[in-house]
């Protein structure tokens, strides 16, 4: 099985079966690396059959494909990914990085008795779609994360890249941002990434505004990383939605996939105007950013 021939395979229409896997592994294994292989395999992960159902509708919103080149991954790195949740990026990086690379998944604490039982619930079922997939997920290294009190997420300075997504609202309102920032540049490499994407908030948004709306100003974050020791290098419009004014009455939360405000209504066609409301603005305006450790 030659690298073509597994290129064959994956123009064949339809969710990528356990055979196209293995026919790519295979020819990746017996030939040295080379260019667009991340492409081919993030591309792959997109179409697999293990993907969650509806994970993939959310594709045209979080461009998954753009933002993990924009953010330099390759598939022998050491890659931690910050409170996958319920995995959506695991379903991509965790079959990307098999092989040659190191996935770390930094999810919550469950060990720790202050974690909600929510987070908790999220926990215990992400190490259920692991469990079930084995072919996809047995190399994920699952760790835990909810600094300063768990941070071993990976050993210092052995990661090449870090990534969150939408979590920073999340550690505003716990109050411990500066110590995840501080967990971050512990475990990578000099010259590693840290690669974020956050809601966006209009500049000058107060503090208090940002943690109930879930909207971050770029700014704030930009701040918080240098304050550690990180360095922004580039900034993308990637993940940015110009539709979304970002001044909703349930936050962030009014927009899809939640759609929290319109859940809240009783009545059948109110349910129906705020949802087709919301769904044409469609996910939330999100800067995406790349740090780097000196």
């Amino acid at each position: 099985m030659t690298y073509a021939d597994a290129r064959v395979e994956m123009r064949r229409p339809g969710r990528w079966s356990l055979r196209g896997w293995l026919c790519l592994w295979l020819a990746l294994c017996l030939q040295p690396a080379r260019a667009g292989e991340v492409e081919t395999l993030i591309d792959l992960a997109l179409a697999g059959d293990h993907r969650q159902p509806g994970f993939s509708e959310r594709d045209p919103y979080r461009h998954p494909r753009e933002t993990l080149l924009f953010f330099g991954l390759q598939p022998d790195m050491t890659v931690v990914e910050v409170w996958p949740a319920r995995g959506w990026y695991t379903e991509i990086l965790a079959p990307v990085l098999r092989e040659r690379g190191v996935y770390y998944a930094a999810g919550f604490a469950l060990s720790q008795a202050t974690t909600s039982a929510h987070r908790k619930k999220i926990q215990v079922e992400f190490a259920e779609k692991l469990r079930q997939r084995p072919e996809i997920y047995d190399h994920v290294v699952v760790t835990e994360l909810d600094a300063p009190a768990r941070t071993a997420i990976a050993p210092p300075g052995s990661a090449d890249l870090v990534l969150t997504f939408r979590n920073v609202h999340n550690w505003m309102k716990d109050g411990n941002t500066q110590a995840m920032f501080e967990t971050f540049y512990r475990v990578l490499k000099p010259g590693g990434v840290l690669g974020v994407v956050e809601h966006r908030a209009a500049p000058k948004t107060s503090l208090e505004r940002m943690v109930q709306s879930g909207y971050v100003t770029t700014e704030f974050i930009v701040a918080l990383a240098e304050a550690v020791g990180f360095r922004l290098e580039e900034s993308s419009e990637i993940n940015a939605n110009p539709n979304d004014p970002g001044n909703h009455p349930a936050g962030v939360w009014t927009l899809p996939p939640t759609l929290h405000h319109c859940k809240q209504m009783t009545t059948g066609p109110e349910v129906d105007a705020c949802t087709r409301q919301y769904r044409a603005i469609g996910e939330s305006d999100r800067m995406t950013l790349r740090f780097r450790k000196p």
